[in-house]
């Protein structure tokens, strides 16, 4: 977790939370942390147990309208260069 921070930089920190907090509120601050932080990981768990697995039969859901989707028996045409129009069968000339 502090692989990064040396042990004067965890002293200052600490220092400053004390501070900026006072000793009788520091026991709350860490409750509610605790609290906080037990909340997300339940949410986080419930959110990845209820999406389906991943797979070829599991693709993400699209909304009609939007950019990538095509609708439900329509062919795909593939992008166009602007100035490039399709020859009679069916490539792209110039």
């Amino acid at each position: 977790m502090f692989s990064g921070l040396r042990l004067q930089e965890v002293l200052l920190i600490l220092l400053v939370v004390l501070l900026l907090f006072g000793a009788n509120r520091l026991p709350d601050l860490a409750r509610s942390v605790g609290k906080s932080l037990k909340i997300f990981k339940s949410e986080v768990k419930d959110i990845t147990k209820d999406e389906p697995a991943a797979g070829p039969a599991a693709a993400a859901p699209t909304v009609p309208g939007t950019p990538g989707t095509i609708p439900p028996g329509a062919t795909p045409v593939p992008p166009t260069t602007p100035g490039v129009t399709p020859d009679d069968s069916g490539r792209l000339g110039s």
